[in-house]
């Protein structure tokens, strides 16, 4: 997994100007890429985080925001909402 974050998604969000993702998300970034072949789902977020002592990672695109929303913003909170369900589902605690 520390390939996909440090040899493909990082560069990339980066290049578009991505931002960290807080801390308590793992490690991850959030941007909006606009280039091609990411055109189509230009809103993107992914994360590599701890659950249940293990690396788990997931990725969340997105086309579009509703107009007058942060998508950048609305984007983290999602993962943040994503890792909750995760635990959740696989009895685990994200984060640890």
């Amino acid at each position: 997994m520390d390939f996909l974050m440090d040899e493909d998604r990082r560069p990339l969000y980066r290049q578009h100007g991505g931002v960290a993702l807080p801390p308590d998300l793992g490690d991850g970034m959030a941007a909006y890429v606009r280039s091609a072949p990411f055109a189509d789902q230009p809103y993107r977020v992914s994360a590599k985080f701890g659950c249940g002592g293990r690396d788990r990672m997931i990725d969340i695109y997105l086309p579009q925001v509703a107009k007058g929303r942060d998508g950048i913003k609305d984007l983290i909170e999602l993962m943040r909402i994503a890792q909750k369900r995760y635990g959740e589902v696989y009895d685990c605690t994200p984060g640890r």
